[in-house]
C-alpha cells in the first residue's frame, strides 16, 4: 500500500528561465508562490527570452532581496538590481499570444544583462497592476497567473520522476522539471487524474497536464542538451503524448491564500479520468 502524498520540496523561481531555489516555506496567492516569476528578460521588441532560444540564460544564479534581485554570472560577476517602483516606464510586453503592462528595470541592470548575453535585452517586472488571465479553456474567470508559461503552480511527483528515471540510460534531476512543488507518496503518474486537491489548507484546482519542451534536455546550471533529446524521448515512449505534446507533471491554480510547508500532506478533493487513457 502506498503512502498519502506529501509535500517534500519547495521552489520559486524570480526570473522566468533563470536558476530558481529551495524554499522552507511557500506563501500562496491567486498567482502561485509569491515573487515567483514576477520577473522577465525580453529582446529590443519586449518578447520574452527564454532557455529555448538564448540557453546561456542557464549561467545566471539570482535571489530575492526585500526590494532588489542580486544576479551572480561567471563572466560579468554581481549585480543588484532594484525593483522598479510604480513611477518606473511602463512597456506592453509579449509572452506567448499575450500581452501584460510591465515596468522597465533600470540603464544600467540592462546594460548588466545584455553584456552576458550577447544581445540587448531588458529586464522587466510584474507589478499587481499587470493583469495577465490564464487561457479560459482551463481556468476560471478572475483566474491570473504571472510569467510562468500558463499556470500559477507546477506540481511533480516524485514517485512519477522514479518511474521515468528508470526507463532512462541516465537518471535526471527533479530540478529539470522546474518545479513549484515536489510531492513524494501514492502512486506514480496519480497526479494524471487529480481534479481538486488541497495543501497545507490551501486549495488548488488541478486542470491541465503539463505540455514539457526542450528545457527539461538541458542541464539546469549550465543550459548545455542531453544526446538523445532526453528526457522527452523517453516520456513519449512511456505514451505520455497529448495532443499539446510530451506531459509531464500538474498544473495548479490557488482557490484561496495561504501558506506551505514541508511535510504538509496532499488530500486529493476530486479526480477523473486522465486525458492519457
Amino acid at each position: 500500500m502506498t503512502t498519502p502524498p506529501t509535500v517534500t520540496a519547495l521552489y520559486r523561481y524570480p526570473v522566468k528561465s533563470l536558476r530558481g531555489h529551495a524554499l522552507d516555506a511557500a506563501a500562496i496567492s491567486a498567482r502561485g508562490i509569491d515573487g515567483d516569476r514576477r520577473w522577465m528578460i525580453v529582446d529590443a521588441n519586449g518578447r520574452f527570452l527564454t532557455r529555448r532560444e538564448t540557453p546561456a540564460m542557464a549561467l545566471f544564479d539570482v535571489r530575492m532581496e526585500r526590494d532588489a534581485l542580486v544576479f551572480d554570472h561567471p563572466l560579468v560577476g554581481r549585480h543588484r538590481a532594484p525593483c522598479p517602483t510604480d513611477a518606473a516606464l511602463r512597456i506592453d510586453a509579449r509572452i506567448w499570444n499575450d500581452s501584460v503592462s510591465v515596468r522597465m528595470a533600470d540603464a544600467e541592470t540592462n546594460a548588466y544583462l545584455s553584456r552576458a548575453l550577447g544581445k540587448p535585452v531588458r529586464l522587466v517586472f510584474q507589478g499587481d497592476e499587470g493583469l495577465r488571465p490564464v487561457s479560459p479553456k482551463h481556468a476560471a474567470p478572475g483566474d491570473h497567473v504571472s510569467l510562468s508559461d500558463g499556470y500559477p503552480l507546477l506540481i511533480v511527483s516524485r514517485a512519477s520522476l522514479d518511474s521515468l528515471n528508470a526507463a532512462l540510460a541516465v537518471p535526471v534531476a527533479v530540478e529539470r522539471f522546474r518545479p513549484n512543488l515536489v510531492v513524494d507518496g501514492g502512486d506514480a503518474w496519480s497526479e494524471d487524474r487529480w481534479r481538486r486537491i488541497r495543501i497545507g489548507g490551501v486549495t488548488f484546482r488541478t486542470p491541465k497536464l503539463c505540455s514539457r519542451c526542450i528545457i527539461v534536455t538541458q542541464q539546469p546550471l549550465t543550459g548545455e542538451r542531453l544526446e538523445g533529446n532526453e528526457p522527452l524521448t523517453t516520456l513519449r515512449t512511456l505514451g505520455r503524448m497529448t495532443k499539446s505534446g510530451v506531459v509531464f507533471g500538474q498544473n495548479a491554480i490557488p482557490e484561496n491564500d495561504g501558506v506551505i510547508v514541508p511535510g504538509d500532506r496532499v488530500e486529493v478533493l476530486e479526480t477523473g479520468e486522465s486525458v492519457l487513457d
